[in-house]
């Protein structure tokens, strides 16, 4: 049973089709009215729209971790090595300082951790531990199981 939500307040509906229909002929015989009316609702949707857009703009950039510009910024600014290592990983998903070690022909594991490590600090890179492993993958990157 649907129950009356203005049952205190008789005729509610009289009165606003009442007004509803003073409005409509006020707007028949006011063809500026009508036009400025339009006019105002279109603006007011474009204004929306805009809100619309930026507010999905920066939700995006919080999902990411960092704005498009900032991640660009930063890798830009990175030594010759460290961008190397980024496109390494950019190819292969997910590295290890092993991975590192090997494709960029260090003697040992620890210089490619301390670099790998950097870009982690930095804010570029994520890692996570996977068994025995740490891989290191791109931030925006989802992590894979292994």
């Amino acid at each position: 049973m649907k129950e009356n939500v203005f049952k205190d307040s008789p005729g509610w509906e009289n009165e606003v089709e009442k007004d509803a229909k003073e409005v409509v002929s006020r707007l028949k015989n006011d063809p500026v009215m009508l036009g400025v009316l339009l006019s105002k609702l279109i603006e007011e949707r474009e204004n929306t729209n805009r809100l619309l857009k930026t507010l999905i703009q920066k939700i995006e950039r919080i999902e990411n971790g960092v704005t498009a510009n900032e991640g660009k910024e930063k890798e830009e600014m990175l030594p010759e090595i460290d961008a190397g290592i980024m496109a390494f990983i950019r190819e292969k998903e997910r590295v290890t300082a092993e991975d590192v070690r090997l494709k960029f022909n260090y003697k040992g594991n620890n210089a490619a951790s301390a670099r790998l490590n950097r870009l982690y600090s930095l804010g570029i890179v994520n890692k996570a531990q996977i068994g025995k492993k740490m891989y290191f993958f791109l931030r925006n990157a989802k992590k894979q199981g292994g």
